[in-house]
């Protein structure tokens, strides 16, 4: 799926897997594109090559929470209800224009 986001296409993984949960975008270099994790409060970034941005969505993909340029060795959490939020990771940098209340719209 894809994400317009500063007036580009950013493609975007969803993480239905165990595995993709659990790797996310650790060990990457150069990262260009996002991940989204269905129904999670909470990432690390324990292992990360890169900073990243994370952004806390809920149930209507509303951004709810905005943390940019994670270090690594971090523990976000964005809300206690994880069934009710979802949490994208993005490349450093690209959250610059949203703002807590934006609506993402993915495109399938």
């Amino acid at each position: 799926m894809n994400l317009k986001i500063n007036n580009k296409k950013m493609p975007i993984k969803k993480a239905t897997s165990f595995k993709m949960r659990l790797f996310g975008l650790m060990g990457q270099k150069d990262i260009k594109e996002g991940i989204l994790f269905p129904k999670c409060n909470s990432i690390h970034t324990f292992f990360m090559k890169e900073e990243i941005d994370v952004i806390g969505l809920n149930e209507e993909n509303q951004v709810i929470y905005i943390y940019r340029n994670v270090p690594k060795n971090k523990i976000v959490k964005v809300s206690n209800e994880p069934k009710k939020t979802s949490i994208l990771e993005l490349p450093k940098d690209t959250s610059k224009d949203l703002v807590i209340g934006s609506v993402l719209n993915f495109q399938e």
